[in-house]
């Protein structure tokens, strides 16, 4: 009877783990710009590679934000696009700019990100960050 009830809690704790959502994503719009990715609020004309990403001052952290790796999964599409998410995708970014007033979204991926997650027709899609 021991065992038994042993295997009950477990099986709950289970369940609880994968229904309960990730309490440290932010959820915001995401957009992209194209190549060159140079030069950066964080790090000049210092080449990070493709999969980098400025962010708005709801992720910025007066700076603090540079370097930070953040990985961004596509959650749905805020036009009329049809499919825009590549489904089950992530991408890592690196934090690399900031994306000034006017920023479209709470992240701006490089193109090269943003393909990884999402159809670029799309434009603009809803995220989760983490």
């Amino acid at each position: 009877m021991e065992i038994q009830h042993w295997r009950i809690l477990l099986l709950i704790g289970v369940v609880f783990c994968l229904t309960t959502p990730n309490v440290n994503a932010t959820q915001g719009r995401a957009v992209f710009y194209s190549k060159p990715y140079t030069p950066s609020k964080c790090f000049g004309n210092q080449n990070n590679g493709n999969l980098v990403a400025g962010v708005s001052d709801a992720l910025w952290e007066n700076g603090r934000a540079c370097g930070k790796i953040l990985i961004v999964s596509c959650i749905g599409g805020i036009n009329q696009a049809p499919h825009p998410c590549k489904n089950g995708k992530s991408v890592a970014v690196k934090v690399v700019d900031y994306c000034e007033e006017g920023c479209q979204g709470i992240i701006n991926l490089s193109e090269d990100a943003f393909n990884v997650i999402a159809d670029t027709s799309a434009g603009i899609v809803k995220v989760n960050i983490r």
